[in-house]
């Protein structure tokens, strides 16, 4: 299914009228939630054609800046941004999203607002430079999965005008252009791994990677079960390859009628989800 989601721009004036912060993005949010009858159940909640931004701020040395937005029926996000001598750093992202919203949510259990807030894993920026991202980056947490693309911003904007320097994301290529929008298709089926850094040495993996067997369960039936040997192969100064072990590596998720979501942890910094 393909879902319309809108972009947001918001431009936030000092007491002189001139921008003091400027953000302009694109973001969806896919979200697992248990339904009336204890199934796991993911929707996509997406920007509505009508955004407010009451409660974003400025900031200055002292006070952190602050994104604010509100959608459809009792949602809200924002990011707090914070800056140093030289920098400034997107610190903490907060979600809330409202289950009485029966057209996202139409059989959740739990009612009423959810807040989920997790650390933006982002890098800082320069000063006086706009922070763009083209492609589409993921921040997961509880339950949750942020997508984002698109995204222009610039904290602490001087003399009034949005900088023409800019600091990309680790995943745009210098010439690249913009992405499609994600559907909920493509960012439930495709895989996210994140690494720890490779070691200097690196000892040469068997050739083929042992098979682990992985299940999940709902209740007390098994709703998930994969049989499957894992080799990643990550493309560095130096080809990497790295077999996942299934002694060492457990697995999570949670099923549902139309989605089921598996996230295996090998314990060494690896995380990969399907």
């Amino acid at each position: 299914g393909f879902f319309q989601s809108y972009a947001v721009e918001v431009d936030i004036k000092d007491a002189s009228n001139a921008t003091c912060l400027y953000a302009d993005w694109m973001m969806r949010f896919l979200i697992t939630y248990e339904s009336n009858n204890g199934d796991y159940k993911t929707t996509t909640l997406n920007l509505s054609s009508s955004v407010t931004h009451n409660g974003s701020v400025c900031g200055n040395d002292t006070q952190a800046a602050l994104v604010a937005v509100q959608f459809g029926e009792g949602h809200s996000w924002s990011i707090s941004i914070t800056k140093n001598n030289e920098t400034y750093q997107g610190d903490f992202i907060t979600l809330t999203y409202n289950t009485n919203d029966t057209v996202v949510f139409p059989d959740a259990k739990r009612k009423g607002p959810v807040t989920v807030l997790v650390k933006d894993p982002l890098h800082p920026v320069q000063l006086n430079t706009v922070f763009v991202c083209h492609n589409s980056y993921f921040i997961e947490a509880e339950n949750t999965t942020q997508i984002f693309w698109n995204v222009t911003v610039q904290a602490f904007v001087q003399n009034g005008t949005v900088s023409k320097k800019e600091s990309r994301c680790p995943a745009d290529k210098p010439t690249s252009a913009p992405t499609v929008p994600p559907t909920i298709a493509n960012a439930t089926t495709a895989f996210t791994t994140t690494l720890s850094p490779a070691p200097t040495t690196v000892p040469k993996p068997v050739e083929n990677p042992d098979t682990g067997n992985y299940s999940l369960k709902s209740g007390n039936k098994t709703c998930f079960l994969a049989t499957v040997g894992l080799q990643l192969n990550v493309s560095q100064d130096k080809p990497l390859l790295i077999n996942i072990n299934p002694k060492t590596t457990v697995a999570d998720g949670a099923c549902g009628n139309t989605t089921a979501t598996l996230k295996l942890n090998d314990g060494n910094s690896t995380l990969i989800g399907f």
